[in-house]
């Protein structure tokens, strides 16, 4: 890396960073931050003060190291004194002499007021908040650049991660075949045993262990992918296990936000979500010249790692599968360490990582210091993920996230908001039904109350109206 020789060009000596919202990512870049000596993370907000007080435990900040505060005159003396500002309201910090924030909430309509506030208030935007960013990124970063300001994804995300992989090989030339992520949910496969078993963080949808006994039978299917019967092994896998969790909308959102900053397009509007051994990546997850199960290339799609307990798996990271036009290049890509397709038309760049808060404070370094970026040259909503009902729905039901096990998410071409047209995901997040809506069925603007007083939706109808 040459971010420590480039760091050192900046007249600024240190920047200083808010963030909005606690959980892993947070606490872990609250840690990460101490070692840092050109980053300081200033202040925290969330509306949980138990919350708060959990995260500056589990990154290791002392009781006197940081104030909890509910005056924006507190803020202001704490900050002064040295210490971390706490606050429940996010909108004590704005004014604090403070760089960049960092959104953490995970709530779209939350990320949507905070980040307008900051830029507002003529300061950077590293948004975690994919759900948010997921619908109304591509205004957002426009509303940046006009203020001179930086609105990024963050490393240690997995679209962040992915969007880094993309360009590092647009720019060494290597054309994108498909790129992708592997789900933190990973398959390990006990051949003694005869089993399949899935860990998991213990999410909302995914319990923290689940385990599939194999027929005898169906143990061949999870060897090796012969050349000339790769669809029906991967068939057959997703059948043997589909009592184990799929890919979620989650993961959806991760990609749709990948592919809306890359130019690349989803695979299928489910994402395939192949059942894989990494060798076996670029030869499913190219073009069928090459022997893959593509029906195109220039693609994002997530798939699901398989591995026995004594090979290293994916770790819930990001993949590109490339070709080189040049003959030797291809050679050097098939012979130097890259998994290739049979031909070595198709090989796998990979990183088998990523470490959410862990890594983030180079986003916030480049940001603060450099005023650049760590995401993609372009961004445009040309994907939305939408929701279709997996069940049957009745009026006055609240709908979720992209965590709800009530729906089923799809990538869709965008298209601007309309009665008829589907509801991107996160705009309909937390809003109710205003009427039945039957199993199978794409949930549209229509079938639900337009808010008046949503930040988020006008954001939206403003992007719409720009693109």
């Amino acid at each position: 890396m040459i971010y420590h020789n480039l760091y050192e060009r900046s007249a600024v000596q240190t920047v200083t960073a808010a963030i909005i919202g606690t959980g892993h990512f947070s606490t872990a870049l609250i840690a990460q931050a101490k070692k840092h000596p050109r980053l300081r993370v200033a202040a925290l907000a969330d509306r949980d003060a138990a919350a708060l007080e959990k995260a500056m435990s589990q990154a290791e900040i002392l009781p006197g190291e940081y104030a909890l505060c509910d005056t924006a005159a507190g803020a202001e003396r704490a900050l002064r004194a040295g210490k971390i500002v706490c606050a429940t309201q996010a909108r004590l910090l704005f004014e604090l002499p403070i760089s960049i924030f960092v959104e953490c909430t995970g709530n779209p309509e939350a990320g949507a007021l905070h980040a307008v506030s900051a830029l507002e208030a003529g300061r950077h935007v590293v948004m975690v908040n994919k759900e948010t960013d997921s619908c109304v990124g591509p205004i957002l970063r426009a509303m940046a650049e006009k203020k001179n300001l930086i609105y990024t994804p963050v490393d240690g995300d997995q679209h962040g991660a992915l969007m880094q992989l993309v360009e590092w090989a647009r720019d060494n030339g290597v054309e994108v075949i498909s790129a992708g992520k592997s789900r933190d949910a990973e398959f390990i496969y006990d051949k003694k045993a005869g089993t399949i078993t899935v860990y998991s963080d213990g999410g909302i949808t995914i319990p923290k262990t689940i385990t599939a006994s194999l027929e005898d039978s169906g143990r061949r299917y999870f060897e090796e992918l012969p050349e000339s019967r790769k669809a029906e092994y991967l068939e057959r896998r997703r059948d043997i296990l589909k009592a184990l969790n799929p890919r979620g909308g989650f993961d959806l959102c991760e990609m749709v936000i990948a592919a809306n900053a890359t130019g690349l397009a989803p695979a299928v509007s489910l994402l395939n979500d192949y059942i894989l051994r990494t060798p076996e990546i670029p030869k499913v997850l190219c073009g069928a010249a090459g022997g893959g199960l593509l029906a195109g290339e220039g693609v994002v799609d997530v798939i699901t790692n398989l591995h026995e307990p004594c090979e290293a798996g994916l770790g819930g990271g990001v993949f590109v599968v490339v070709r080189a036009e040049n003959s030797y290049s291809r050679h050097i890509l098939a012979t130097k360490g890259c998994l290739s397709n049979k031909d070595g038309t198709a090989a796998l760049v990979y990183r088998p990582y990523h470490l959410c808060g862990v890594e983030a404070p180079t986003t916030l370094l480049c940001a603060g210091l450099l005023g650049v970026g760590t995401g993609s040259r372009r961004y445009r909503q040309d994907y939305d993920i939408v929701q279709e009902a997996a069940v049957d729905l009745r009026a006055g039901e609240v709908m979720g996230g992209d965590h709800d096990t009530r729906l089923l998410t799809h990538i869709v071409p965008a298209s601007p908001l309309a009665e008829g047209g589907p509801v991107p995901a996160h705009l309909l997040n937390g809003r109710a039904l205003s009427c039945d809506v039957k199993k199978g069925t794409m949930i549209t603007c229509k079938m639900i109350d337009r808010p008046e007083d949503s930040l988020l939706w006008n954001l939206r109808e403003k992007q719409d109206d720009i693109k």
